[in-house]
């Protein structure tokens, strides 16, 4: 065995997190469904911010301006970071996984409710950032390991109610809570309990595949013997060399950049929906946070059943296609209630549609994503998911950054609580206005009035982002045809069973 494999060995020994072989499916869907869970925490400490931004913008004073570069920063580092999640191709997944998990715990339950200041907040936000960078490489990275192609949609569209669930989470906690709690500290110490439970879970029960054989192709439960009677001749250091040369195709680099932009309604969702609804159309925060509900729970529903859906007919493109075309057509349908006077079932009605679409696409995205890196090199399946996870971050943080200066007029509007008591105030005084206060209900006035064309513009930004991933399904690896992707499997299955069939004369011989 190479000097990698022993290097693998010894770290095995060390953290005591290795498996001895594949595990049975009872075990293997075990550890799926933990690191789902582990990614539905993380998620949810990842995008608590966004359910009370406006809370923390007044409380700490805080221009909308200077919160998105915040989180903008948080992505640029967490871009850095996933690159480094690219490295669990050599030392294993779990122990990042599980370190991460403890960090990001005490950070979100200890750190961030005890800032006081615009810089203490600002630091604890990219600090989760980072760790969060590295997590999301090595979960995905762990439910690839698990997940042979045959069912890895279905697993993918599991992990991916990491984020759904954890927004999910963030609205349902929040709409329940905020109104007897009433602060935007309450919110980071339910969810810095909740990861902190998921760290103790994990640190006793997470495991992982050794290198030899997570580094080699399954494409269905059947393939488990030959997996296992081949890591004996893995070349585990070869299948190493030269990693970011393997991954940087356009196959893989088209594709990973046309569904990070794809997703740009689904950041702004994530981190101002609430702020969207608020100064838009008028909704409180709990109003809000209840509609964003409403999304995440269809999108929840939409990942698992698009993605069962997709492995029962070994397709992906079909599911991707449609997906974007209805996701593109909701989010236009979208930008064209900016400026009106919606209700509330209307605004839940598209952002549910909105979210069944964009989980069609999604799910099946993911698994086809896994599936054209593992046509490069099954070896480097957490390189692949770097790159993508960096170009990810890198087109959040570029979106963040641009976003202030298309939507200008969020400040204003958030801070219309304290302009209007403010004026309150005086007219109970039977006192005029001072200069100040003019000016600013002067600016909050123009504020409302060129609110809704500038989220026009956003949005319209966001149609343009999923038109390209539509245009970029075309240079992923995948069938078309469900008749032709049985073919592609029956194909498959008659090789592992000749080489079954040769293995076992060998062995008698």
């Amino acid at each position: 065995m190479s000097g990698t494999s022993s290097s693998y060995a010894s770290l095995r020994q060390a953290g005591g997190r290795a498996l001895s072989g594949y595990p049975a499916p009872g075990a293997r869907r075990f550890y799926l469904a933990l690191v789902v869970a582990i990614t539905v925490a993380l998620y949810y400490e990842l995008y608590v911010v966004g359910s009370v931004a406006p809370l923390i913008m007044q409380n700490l004073q805080m221009p909308f301006g200077y919160f998105v570069i915040v989180l903008a920063l948080s992505n640029l580092i967490g871009a850095g970071a996933s690159l480094l999640g690219g490295l669990t191709d050599r030392v294993g997944r779990a122990n990042l996984v599980i370190w991460g998990l403890l960090i990001v715990g005490l950070v979100t339950l200890l750190v961030l409710p005890n800032t006081h200041t615009r810089l203490s907040w600002s630091i604890a936000t990219a600090a989760i950032g980072f760790f969060e960078g590295i997590i999301l490489v090595a979960t995905p990275a762990l439910i690839r390991d698990f997940s042979p192609q045959t069912g890895r949609a279905t697993a993918m569209g599991f992990w991916t109610i990491g984020p759904v669930l954890g927004s999910l989470f963030v609205s349902l906690v929040a709409t329940t809570t905020l109104p007897s709690l009433q602060t935007w500290q309450s919110q980071y110490e339910i969810c810095g309990v909740v990861g902190l439970i998921l760290f103790v879970a994990s640190y006793f029960l997470l495991r992982e595949l050794p290198a030899e054989i997570r580094d080699q192709l399954m494409v269905s439960e059947n393939d488990r013997r030959l997996v296992e009677a081949r890591a004996r001749q893995v070349d585990v250091e070869a299948g190493l060399r030269n990693p970011w040369s393997q991954m940087l195709h356009l196959d893989v680099v088209g594709s990973a950049l046309g569904v990070s932009t794809m997703l740009l309604f689904y950041y702004t969702a994530v981190a101002f929906g609430v702020l969207v609804s608020v100064t838009l159309f008028g909704l409180t925060v709990q109003q809000a946070n209840s509609l964003a509900n409403w999304g995440w729970a269809a999108n929840a529903l939409s990942l698992v059943g698009f993605g069962m859906a997709s492995d029962r007919l070994r397709v992906r493109k079909p599911f991707m296609l449609v997906g974007g075309l209805g996701a593109l057509v909701m989010t236009g349908y979208f930008l064209l209630q900016a400026g009106q006077h919606p209700s509330y079932a209307k605004l839940a009605i598209i952002t549910s549609l909105q979210a069944v679409f964009a989980g069609a696409a999604y799910a099946t995205w993911m698994a086809s994503f896994t599936e054209t890196v593992e046509a490069r090199n099954p070896a480097l399946s957490a390189t692949g998911l770097a790159v993508w996870a960096w170009i990810q971050r890198l087109v959040v943080a570029g979106s963040f950054f641009l976003l202030p200066v298309v939507v200008n007029s969020v400040t204003d509007i958030v801070q219309a609580p304290l302009t209007l008591g403010a004026l309150h105030a005086a007219q109970a005084a039977h006192q005029p206005p001072d200069a100040a206060l003019v000016g600013q209900l002067t600016a909050l006035q123009h504020a409302v009035a060129v609110a809704p064309e500038q989220w026009r513009t956003w949005y319209g930004l966001c149609c343009a982002g999923i038109a390209l991933f539509v245009a970029l399904i075309f240079v992923m690896k995948g069938r078309w045809s469900p008749a032709a992707a049985r073919r592609d499997q029956e194909a498959h299955d008659r090789r592992v069973s000749e080489e079954l069939l040769q293995l076992d004369l060998r062995q008698r011989a």
